[in-house]
């Protein structure tokens, strides 16, 4: 299979059952379960990127992304190094995201979002406006439409 794989509904903006009858096979031999299929967007600071046929599969211990398609689908590259990588633009090869190498695994998380304090990650970048008061603990109205004014959040309503 060539998707992105991930155990948390809740990641997926824009989910559906699967119906297939297809399974992921990992390393160990077994056949995981997928149970929905749909897209994301993953937010950084400096640029949106959408992940197409995404798979959730619940018993999945890590999300995994499929480099090639992230790559070919959002026009980006990664440039891997022995305990690090970059995300960079392909015409600028400005970096928009890094990371860092863990138990062999090169790790894409809220931290390695650039210039972004981790209150402002998610991997939805649109909700309600009630739903960011409650995600950024409950700031004042007026801090909450200057995120929105700075293009920092995106409130699907007022």
């Amino acid at each position: 299979m060539n998707q992105h794989v991930t155990p948390d509904l809740a990641t997926l903006t824009d989910s559906a059952p699967y119906l297939g009858n297809d399974f992921l096979h990992v390393g160990d031999g077994k056949a995981l379960d997928i149970s929905h299929v749909e897209h994301t967007t993953l937010y950084s600071p400096k640029r949106l990127f959408t992940l197409t046929n995404v798979l959730r599969v619940p018993h999945i211990t890590k999300p995994l992304l499929f480099v090639q398609k992230f790559c070919r689908d959002n026009h980006v590259y990664f440039e891997f190094h022995d305990s690090v990588f970059y995300m960079k633009d392909l015409i600028t090869k400005k970096v928009f995201l890094s990371g860092r190498s863990h138990d062999g695994l090169y790790v894409l998380s809220e931290s390695s979002a650039t210039s972004v304090p981790q209150a402002f990650w998610s991997p939805c970048i649109s909700a309600t406006a009630d739903l960011w008061h409650r995600r950024l603990g409950h700031p004042t109205p007026r801090i909450l439409n200057l995120l929105v004014f700075d293009n920092k959040i995106i409130c699907t309503s007022r």
